[in-house]
């Protein structure tokens, strides 16, 4: 089973590739609704680093647990008919809670310019979900997906290297 967003997002694709690396701006994603905190005591590094694993627990609204994950990332590009685009795939697996009843848990994101746009991104994410328990926690996945969508859009424009400054007032 799949879960699809496509968005066009306000900052250019190296702020968005850079947002993907970031365990703070992932965690923002699903904030407040969802908290994501560090498993290690030494917390969560500045930057996911392909190859190594993250151990997270998930918080509903920070009080009802919801399970512990593992975030496992890889890289790769590809082109597509508008040029170069970046996919970050995460293939790490729910450990326990209710998503631990999954087989299959891949979710990868692709990053590249918005057409007509350079300034914006074209931002993809594929969640692909499989086993037994797929078709009853498709629905919770599916809602969920559409506010990460919406906090996509809300959060992008913070992800400016060089966020743009207002115009001095004259007076």
């Amino acid at each position: 089973m799949r879960i699809m967003l496509k968005l066009v997002l306000d900052c250019d694709a190296d702020a968005a590739w850079r947002a993907l690396h970031s365990p703070r701006a992932i965690a923002e994603l699903y904030g407040p609704l969802v908290d994501m905190a560090p498993m290690d005591a030494a917390g969560l590094p500045t930057r996911l680093a392909p190859g190594v694993d993250v151990p997270v627990a998930l918080r509903l609204a920070g009080a009802v647990p919801l399970g512990q994950q593992l975030i496992h990332i890889s890289e790769r590009s590809a082109r597509d008919e508008r040029g170069p685009v970046r996919i970050l795939r995460d293939s790490g697996i729910p450990l326990t809670g209710p998503l631990s009843a999954l087989d299959v848990w891949d979710h990868q994101m692709a990053v590249s310019p918005a057409p007509g746009d350079d300034g914006k991104t074209l931002w993809r994410d594929r969640l692909v979900i499989g086993g037994a328990a797929a078709p009853a926690l498709w629905p919770m996945l599916w809602a969920t997906w559409q506010w990460r969508g919406a906090r996509l859009r809300a959060l992008a424009p913070t992800w400016a290297h060089d966020p743009a400054s207002a115009p001095a007032d004259p007076a």
